[in-house]
């Protein structure tokens, strides 16, 4: 449950630079006979939609990804700008109150009965309210009719059926007040001074969906009611529901559960609101002490370009491609030796209601705010003045035709979840929703009638001088070296003024290897028809784990291990060695730097990205079928041609630096490094990198060293999860992996000794501006790991998840939020970690805390309540029902079985396994695991007025 921040963003439309009629005729002769630009975009027909006399829309589609669960969405076109100024707040303030009770669910019956079917509040089970809607998500099985019933019951609730008890709305103004208070801080205190100028002094700038701590504090019973009673209406309201169902059968059951539903007498009318434009020209510089560095935005606002005909849906193609290439520029500019800025860029796209932008930004090197000024300008002037070259054009057409082919093969395999967008936003812009077939139709039909010319144009059209906001955020103590309006308009006339060259797209083109790997052999071949895998050794010792898989039609994901990492290397060498694979990673391959790799790799569904973590070191990568083989080529390469580029290098460090200049200024950063070095010691391998600390990376050692850890293969395990079959993929498999260069080591990482203490402390930081604190309490310490004891212990996280939301929160209003998690690992030595993190106000911090080891206490004493391990134990069912159809799973599960000398197969028994949870096996491993003499108390307070 949260409020939402997030702008209503139209479909990244634009406005058309031509007339559609100019536009029709100059392109006829690309177009398709049957397609013209003034077509009305068609909607999907997959989707069964409807409208009840009393005005609410409805939208059901038949999904069957994942099989055997629907999500059912609530919108309503409800939220804070619709709020007189003494309900500020009352919209989001409203969403919460709907898990406090509704007719068929009262007080916090609610989240008691999804839980118990295996629905998890806060991930499954939420909802959101922005400036101009609120909507509820359910997602739930629906294998079972009684649920699935209920759950539709939920949504005719929460449509019109909160009961609203005072008593209930008196606890919930602490959770609220408890999620404003956590949003508090730099970011919000510079919000505040900002926000009407961005906004252009609309209605927008006074309705921020948190409300007013004034409001939610003392809003009388009956405002909150009539609001509800107001809004919560019929006719402005829209049901989705798409999964694994009868459609028919739903459109039977919702007709008449919503069609009773009422639209007040005299109902008042729903105003539209929008930012208008001014046709001047803002800036605003606003600063804060607890900013970490200086971020610069140019906003460039115009009228919103509506997405209602084809030569809508064409211009948004464009849109798309110019900022797919600028996108490419500025990620080429990071690359000097000495960039400009952190991070810079620039894009077309929606703004807010009524509006689009085009934005530029960078993040600032300290004290260097004018050149990042003028790199990001002077990029957009380039762009501006000469255009895209045809070969970017071409890169950023076969890019989107790779993802546009790459999505319908997917079609009959796309989860639930990514259609509700798509109707949400015909319900509340009127946009027409595309059917995978015209997607994929249109997409490839109009991608080649874009032109160079236009899509430059758009530069043009976009980046002009009026309707233009230049905001400035900074830490305090910069605020006497930041440029004034005046000075700023100074900066863009000088650029206006400057000649600026052409861009030079240059392009190699040779094989990405200089000779192709000679092939190995497979020497053992086991499998394993309980899970679907096969196990190959191949003759230079590398080990290879197969599972072909049905649940994607092109997608293939790998992962590869070896043990070593950078636990082998001294103090002196860890930075080095800790940045070795990212160094490498980002300085190209063979003979290509890492620009022209991007470019070489354009229109290709490939990823590879080696790693050297603590203990291991590896890759991960993914890829199409039609791609496999690059793909394969690039792992080769990372082992036998990498590359160091002095230029990237240097320039990320430069980066890295000035990211870490003022992060100390940030009171959580400071609360993170004092628990770290607490808990080990200041030990270097668990500290956060200081600005100081970033000169000890040495480029040729780190390497030298990623060169070590990938010279001997023969350790090797790589596990290969999806679309492939094993003939199709055995014959990459011999040459590209077989053909890795093997010398036989035999290598582990040493256990560093690297652990907290064995007696638990108390810690407290003061820092911070906000009247707001952090609390996190950990336990440490020797574990007897085996597959019993780590299910007991993920029953003990889920059921103190459980436990203190129902105290900390629901009971005693102190928290938004609150979160319990467990972790427990094999190597070097079993150990477990259990923590417990929430943020409340100074104040409560001590008497939440007691309530914290209450509910603990009380599994250590009773044992949890057995409707808690039924809550546990469902929700294990239904999300490992989903995630055995995912080949994220089976990557991550086969990969760390291996890693950890573990049967894999262990999976296939875990439901079965579920019944040794029980209130005795909960209570035993909490005794064991949450003793009070290893309970670390580390504390955030504000600082001392």
């Amino acid at each position: 449950m949260l409020f939402n921040q997030r702008f209503t963003y139209a479909m990244v439309a634009s406005l058309l630079f031509l007339s559609l009629s100019q536009a029709s005729a100059r392109y006829r002769d690309l177009l398709p006979d049957s397609l013209r630009l003034t077509d009305t975009l068609p909607m999907d027909s997959g989707v069964v939609r409807g409208k009840l006399p009393n005005g609410l829309v409805y939208y059901i589609r038949h999904n069957e990804e994942p099989k055997d669960r629907v999500v059912m969405y609530l919108a309503t076109k409800v939220g804070s700008i619709l709020e007189n100024e003494n309900e500020k707040g009352l919209a989001h303030f409203l969403e919460h109150m709907q898990f406090n009770g509704t007719k068929h669910f009262p007080k916090n019956e609610l989240v008691d009965y999804l839980q118990r079917a295996g629905v998890r509040f806060g991930s499954d089970l939420n909802a959101y309210t922005s400036f101009d809607e609120t909507v509820y998500q359910l997602p739930i099985p629906s294998d079972d009719p009684e649920l699935l019933k209920n759950g539709l019951q939920v949504m005719r609730d929460w449509a019109q059926d909160a009961l609203l008890d005072g008593e209930e709305i008196d606890k919930e103004r602490g959770v609220v007040l408890n999620e404003m208070l956590g949003g508090r801080g730099a970011q919000q205190r510079m919000r505040d001074q900002y926000f009407p100028m961005i906004l252009n002094h609309s209605r927008y700038a006074e309705r921020l969906p948190i409300g007013t701590k004034e409001i939610i504090e003392g809003f009388d019973h009956e405002t909150l009611r009539a609001f509800h009673r107001k809004w919560y209406r019929p006719n402005l309201q829209a049901l989705i529901v798409v999964g694994d169902i009868d459609v028919s059968a739903m459109e039977a059951q919702l007709k008449p559960l919503f069609g009773d539903l009422k639209n007040p007498v005299d109902e008042p009318v729903r105003d539209e609101y929008s930012v208008p434009l001014q046709g001047g020209n803002q800036f605003m510089a606003v600063t804060d002490p607890e900013m970490p560095q200086t971020v610069v935005q140019v906003i460039v606002k115009h009228p919103e370009a509506e997405v209602k005909t084809v030569g809508d849906y064409r211009m948004q193609l464009v849109k798309s491609l110019f900022n797919q290439m600028a996108g490419a520029r500025f990620a080429e500019l990071t690359r000097q030796a000495d960039p400009p800025f952190i991070q810079g860029g620039g894009s077309i796209g929606g703004f807010l209601r009524g509006l689009d932008a085009f934005t530029m930004y960078f993040a600032s090197k300290p004290g260097e705010i004018k050149r990042g000024f003028e790199a990001v300008v002077t990029e957009f002037e380039r762009i501006k003045r000469h255009g895209f070259t045809s070969t970017e054009l071409e890169r950023a057409k076969s890019n989107f035709l790779t993802s546009v082919e790459s999505a319908y093969a997917e079609r009959d395999k796309r989860k639930s979840e990514s259609y509700v967008d798509s109707y949400l936003n015909h319900f509340l812009e009127g946009e027409n929703v595309l059917s995978n077939d015209d997607r994929y139709r249109l997409g490839k039909q109009l991608i080649g009638t874009i032109t160079l010319e236009e899509v430059n144009a758009l530069g043009t059209q976009y980046y002009v001088d009026s309707n233009r906001d230049v905001l400035i955020m900074a830490p305090d103590k910069d605020k006497a070296g930041l440029p004034d309006e005046n000075t700023v308009n100074g900066w863009f006339d000088e650029l206006k003024a400057l000649d600026i060259t052409a861009y030079d797209d240059n392009i190699q083109d040779e094989p990405l290897l200089e000779q192709q790997p000679q092939a190995g052999t497979v020497i053992n071949r086991t499998e394993r028809p309980e899970l679907g895998t096969t196990e190959l050794t191949l003759s230079n010792g590398v080990k290879v784990v197969l599972k072909p898989t049905d649940f994607k039609n092109d997608e293939i994901n790998i992962a590869a291990f070896s043990p070593g990492g950078t636990a082998l290397y001294n103090d002196t060498d860890f930075l080095s060695a800790t940045y070795a694979a990212t160094v490498v990673g980002g300085s190209g391959l063979g003979p290509y730097d890492a620009t022209q790799l991007t470019k070489y790799l354009s229109g290709k569904k490939v990823s590879v990205r080696p790693y050297i973590s603590e203990r291991n070191e590896g890759f991960n990568a993914s890829s199409g079928k039609k791609d496999l083989q690059t793909t394969f080529e690039l792992i080769y390469a990372y082992f036998v041609a990498p590359r160091l580029d002095m230029e990237v290098f240097q320039g990320y460090m430069q980066r890295i630096k000035a990211s870490l200049a003022n992060r100390l200024d940030d009171p959580d950063a400071v609360f993170a490094d004092t628990i770290n070095a607490v808990l080990y010691n200041n030990n270097i391998r668990r500290t956060s990198l200081t600005v100081e600390q970033v000169d000890l990376i040495n480029p040729q050692r780190a390497y030298d060293i990623y060169k070590a850890r990938f010279a001997d293969a023969s350790d090797f395990t790589v596990t290969i999860v999806g679309s492939f079959t094993e003939p199709e993929i055995t014959p990459l498999i011999l040459q590209y992996l077989g053909g890795l260069p093997a010398a036989g080591r035999k290598e582990q990482a040493p256990d560093l000794g690297i652990y907290p203490p064995e007696k638990g402390l108390q810690r407290t930081v003061y820092r911070g501006k906000e009247q707001k604190s952090s609390v996190r309490l950990y336990y440490f310490g020797n574990y007897d790991y085996s597959e019993d004891e780590n299910m007991q212990m993920d029953a003990l996280e889920s059921i103190l998840n459980i436990k203190l939301i129902e105290r900390l929160r629901e009971a005693e209003s102190g928290v938004y939020g609150v979160s319990a998690s467990a972790s427990y690992a094999k190597s070097p030595r079993y150990r477990y970690s259990f923590g417990i993190a929430y943020g409340t106000s100074p104040d409560m911090v001590e008497p939440l805390m007691v309530s914290a080891f209450e509910e603990i206490n009380k599994i250590k004493q009773q044992g949890p309540e057995q409707t808690d391990i039924d809550k546990f134990i469902n929700e294990q069912k239904r999300v490992l029902e989903v995630q055995l159809r995912e080949n994220s799973f089976w990557l991550g599960h086969l990969s760390g079985s291996y890693q950890n000398n573990e049967d894999p197969a262990y999976i296939l028994n875990y439901l079965d396994k579920l019944r040794n949870v029980t209130v005795e096996s909960v209570k035993t491993v909490a005794n064991k695991y949450l003793a009070e003499d290893r309970l670390f108390k580390f504390v955030l307070m504000p600082e001392v007025q």
